[in-house]
C-alpha cells in the first residue's frame, strides 16, 4: 500500500514541476492524432451526370445523357465523335473532332475547405455536328458544302450534391432553339 502511495506522490511531484506539461503533451498529441487523420482521409469518388438540352417553346424536344466517374482532385474526359479530315495546304490533311468532348474536373472540401458539403466543378464541353446550310424558301441548297455547328460552354461553379443545374445555356441563333448543359453530381463514397 505504502508504495501506491509513493508512485502517486512521485508522479504528482513530477507533473507539479514541470508545470502539468505532461497534460499539455497529451493534448497536443491528441490534436497532432487528428490533422493526421485529416490529411490522409481517403479521396471521395462522384459520379458526374451531363445532359444536354435542346429546348424549343420553353419543352424539351431533345435530351442527351453522358455520365462519368471522378475521385476528387481528378479530371476525366469523355469523347464521342469522328475526326474528319479536310484539305490543308497542298496535299496535307488535318483532323477536325466533330461529336461531343466533354472534360470535368472535381474538388471537394479535401481540396478547398470552404466548400463544406458542396462539390467544386469547372466543366468544358465541345458539342459539334455537321448541318446543312440554311434553307432559303423551303429548299436546301444541294450544291453548298455543309456547316459544322458547334456548342462551346465552359464553366467554373459550385454544385450540391444530388440537385441538377443548368451550368449553360446558349440560343441557337439559327432556329428558336436553345441547349442547356445540366449537371448532376452523386456521392459514391
Amino acid at each position: 500500500m505504502s508504495k501506491r502511495v509513493v508512485v502517486t506522490a512521485a508522479f504528482i511531484v513530477a507533473l507539479t514541476a514541470f508545470g502539468g506539461s505532461g497534460r499539455v503533451a497529451a493534448q497536443e498529441t491528441t490534436s497532432a492524432a487528428k490533422a493526421s487523420t485529416a490529411a490522409v482521409e481517403p479521396a471521395h469518388a462522384y459520379r458526374v451526370d451531363f445532359s444536354v438540352n435542346e429546348v424549343e417553346d420553353n419543352k424539351k424536344i431533345n435530351t442527351r445523357q453522358y455520365s462519368l466517374n471522378l475521385k476528387s482532385g481528378d479530371a476525366n474526359e469523355i469523347k464521342i465523335g469522328t475526326r474528319v479530315p479536310i484539305s490543308g495546304q497542298g496535299a496535307t490533311l488535318q483532323y477536325i473532332d466533330v461529336g461531343t468532348n466533354i472534360w470535368c474536373r472535381i474538388k471537394d472540401r479535401a481540396d478547398e475547405t470552404w466548400l463544406g458539403n458542396d462539390v467544386s466543378l469547372s466543366v468544358r464541353s465541345d458539342i459539334s455536328n455537321f448541318a446543312r446550310p440554311n434553307q432559303e424558301g423551303g429548299v436546301a441548297r444541294d450544291n453548298e458544302p455543309p456547316v459544322l455547328r458547334q456548342l462551346k460552354i465552359d464553366a467554373s461553379t459550385v454544385a450540391v450534391l444530388g440537385k441538377p443545374m443548368v451550368i449553360g445555356s446558349v440560343d441557337d441563333p439559327n432556329s428558336k432553339r436553345q441547349f442547356q448543359l445540366e449537371v448532376t453530381v452523386t456521392k459514391l463514397r
